[in-house]
């Protein structure tokens, strides 16, 4: 669930790809690169950390150019290393290209074993780098051809950036399972994952870049492609919403903000609990609980208190350091608590671990009862596009039922929002959204065999 971010045309790119960093940095916290270009030569920095960690005022002066990529990652495949940091930088025939990517691809074990079986080495464990293993085979055809060709043969989810020496481009998988948009600033070109990032620069935002689309950013100006046609099926990622975009972020159309308040107010007209006041987790559930309070006419107030020097507790690499996050996180108010009947709500439940962290705290803060909104349905099945839901047998909600759940949680009422309520809520009921953590539809064939070959196909 990494966040990406390109600017093209303005002579400070690399500080301008810094802030668009800092503002998609919820979007990954293990590592953080960019690849800057001066028309000639690519440059790079990456390192372990948070940006602000990774690159400071010496390090970005030297990062001369004006074209820069970047990316926030947190691993869904391949390990937490720096060698698997990214933007993956790589030379051939005399020319460098430096990717950044946001998704997964769904062939990328079938790709690796049949690209290896051929003579590639892999630097990584990424499936980022076999893109531009892929591009590589077919470059001499030139840039369009040769990304029409890789993205007619890699499947899954893939919103990327891509650096050569005098251009920037963007492309985006049929599906358009990720977020991708395009603005301009100061006659040049932004591209990034969320709209948060164009609003911290400044820049303009124009649209989003297409399903299918490739977009080619040179000193011509602009070039769109529509290399492969918009899967009759669209399949934005609805967890976009829910969890993972900034509140003050437009993905796919719509304000997130505005999005989260939605569900919270379907929350309240499908489930109503005996309670003094609501109260978030904050921050994911903070917007939906602003809904539900206002659908409901009941108190809100803050029960407990974030600390925002801690990091996205979801996003953590292990179990251990999510657990001690989870304490660290956040402290109940015990005097707003104790003796109240407590709604609790929040965005998602994934493993289950965190949220029976939470609420036993609340419980010792002295509340006499405890009810618990979610603001989507259970989680029951893994995603294989790019959010950390790896198998079935980490996701509670796969192996339990409501009630059980709710007796683990230490809960004394706990309700889902309904499938129906949350499309409603995300104005998602035309189809266009995936779903398959919730309901075991995935949109595209989850494959273990490879049916297609770049070389066999494109001699």
């Amino acid at each position: 669930m990494c966040g990406i971010f390109g600017v093209f045309g303005h002579r400070e790119a690399a500080k301008l790809a810094y802030f668009g960093l800092y503002a998609l940095q919820h979007r990954g916290q293990e590592s953080a690169g960019i690849a800057v270009s001066n028309g000639r030569e690519i440059r790079e920095h990456k390192g372990m950390g948070l940006v602000a960690e990774v690159f400071d005022e010496e390090t970005l002066v030297q990062l001369k150019g004006h074209i820069a990529v970047g990316h926030v990652r947190y691993s869904t495949t391949g390990a937490s290393a720096l060698k698997n940091a990214q933007p993956f930088c790589v030379t051939h025939s005399k020319h460098t290209y430096g990717i950044a990517h946001n998704g997964n691809l769904t062939n990328s074990r079938e790709l690796r074993e049949r690209l290896e079986a051929q003579g590639s080495i892999f630097q990584t464990t990424i499936d980022s780098e076999i893109i531009l293993h892929l591009l590589a085979k077919v470059a001499s055809r030139g840039i369009e051809e040769a990304l029409t060709i890789v993205m007619e043969t890699i499947e899954g989810a893939y919103s990327c950036l891509l650096l050569t020496e005098d251009k920037l481009i963007a492309f985006r998988d049929p599906h358009g399972f990720r977020p991708l948009c395009l603005g301009i600033l100061n006659g040049g070109y932004v591209v990034a994952s969320e709209t948060c990032a164009l609003d911290l620069i400044q820049a303009q935002y124009l649209r989003d870049i297409r399903p299918g689309e490739i977009v080619i950013i040179g000193k011509d100006g602009l070039q769109s492609i529509q290399a492969i046609p918009p899967s009759p099926r669209q399949a934005r990622c609805i967890f976009e919403f829910i969890y993972f975009a900034r509140p003050d972020s437009n993905v796919f159309g719509e304000n997130v903000y505005l999005i989260r308040r939605s569900l919270g107010e379907r929350l309240a007209e499908e489930a109503r609990f005996d309670c003094d006041f609501v109260m978030p987790f904050p921050d994911s559930g903070n917007y939906a609980a602003v809904g539900y309070a206002r659908a409901s006419g009941l108190p809100f107030e803050m029960g407990v208190i974030r600390n925002h020097y801690v990091g996205r507790t979801f996003i953590q690499p292990s179990q251990s350091m999510r657990d001690f996050s989870v304490r660290v996180k956040l402290n109940p108010v015990k005097e707003i608590i104790r003796g109240q009947r407590v709604l609790v709500v929040d965005d998602s439940i994934v493993r289950g671990t965190t949220s029976r962290t939470r609420v036993r705290a609340i419980r010792e803060a002295g509340a006499s009862k405890i009810y618990m909104v979610i603001s989507c349905p259970p989680i029951r099945f893994p995603c294989y596009f790019g959010i950390d839901f790896p198998s079935r047998g980490e996701l509670i909600a796969a192996r339990h039922q409501v009630e059980e759940i709710q007796r683990y949680l230490d809960l004394d009422g706990l309700h889902y929002l309904s499938l129906e309520g949350m499309l409603a809520a995300c104005r998602a009921e035309d189809g266009s959204f995936c779903t398959a953590c919730f309901t075991g539809q995935y949109p595209i064939e989850i494959r273990t065999d490879l049916s297609k070959n770049i070389l066999e196909r494109h001699p």
